[in-house]
């Protein structure tokens, strides 16, 4: 069913700059962690808030049952992270553990955006955090449920607003990077999550469309057509995705991203951060019965 190891071509690494640790489960080693550069606990997701993941027991084989540390063609659950994070004191317990494992990677705190969001944030960057994720609730992977992708969550500019303006109030604003996602794509949603207060932006949907994703929401069942989202070594023999496709894609992104800030007088990325006063609403939102 899987491809018993991984290919490594000549200057290629297996080594993921970016380790996401959940609560800890699943084959998350003292190496594990060693080998990274940014460790994130992931909270939650935006695209299916409050549940766990689940990885197929089909999709467990190969190298990926080997990483995991589990047994082959068994699945893996995980329960909803509350389960194991009941209150900001283990999240900073957590943030401690995995300081004291990497003492040089930034540790990263993944969380969803809500109403009420700022305060949780204000409490994880008090533990110790490096670095906030907030998730919106578009986007997500094609593994989570249908109905948590098309009804839960809220946009991630209502998190980043929130989380970037009671961080600000509470003097907290400076001790932590402050990054957004949820179906990111263009330059003009790169300008307008800075402007609401975040430095970096993740982007995940739209390179994938780049490398060759046709979005047949089919991760989950290891049938991926063009080989993206599966172990199966003859569909993986599909994917002709190119990492000039994804640089190509980056870069037209980051010219979008200048001419709007040209438009608006900046010089430096870093200039947009939290100008709200450069934003304004939508004519035609002022006749929206809401």
């Amino acid at each position: 069913m899987g491809a018993s190891e991984w290919e490594i071509f000549e200057g290629d690494t297996s080594r993921s700059r970016i380790k996401q640790v959940a609560s800890g489960r699943f084959g998350v080693t003292a190496e594990y962690l060693a080998n990274a550069d940014e460790i994130q606990i992931k909270l939650a997701q935006g695209a299916k808030p409050g549940e766990g993941g689940e990885l197929p027991g089909y999709k467990v084989v190969g190298k990926i049952a080997e990483t995991r540390k589990a047994t082959p063609g068994v699945g893996l659950i995980s329960p909803p992270p509350h389960h194991d994070m009941y209150s900001i004191e283990d999240v900073a317990q957590l943030i401690r553990d995995l300081k004291n494992a990497n003492p040089a990677a930034r540790i990263s705190v993944k969380l969803v955006a809500r109403i009420g969001i700022g305060v949780i944030a204000s409490g994880v960057t008090k533990g110790k955090a490096d670095h906030l994720t907030i998730s919106g609730m578009s986007g997500g992977t094609g593994a989570a449920k249908w109905t948590s992708i098309k009804h839960c969550g809220l946009p991630w500019e209502i998190g980043v607003a929130e989380t970037h303006q009671t961080l600000v109030l509470n003097g907290l604003r400076d001790r932590v990077t402050v990054q957004t996602d949820g179906q990111i794509r263009t330059g003009r949603d790169v300008v307008m999550a800075a402007l609401l207060g975040a430095e970096e932006v993740a982007m995940t949907t739209a390179p994938l469309i780049a490398l060759g994703c046709i979005m047949m929401r089919k991760c989950h069942l290891n049938t991926c057509p063009v080989g993206v989202a599966t172990q199966d070594p003859e569909l993986r023999k599909k994917f002709t995705g190119q990492p000039e496709h994804l640089i190509n894609y980056l870069f037209m992104v980051a010219e979008d991203v200048r001419e709007i800030m040209a438009s608006l007088g900046c010089r430096r990325f870093t200039e947009l951060i939290g100008r709200t006063d450069l934003l304004r609403p939508s004519a035609h939102l002022k006749e929206h019965w809401k």
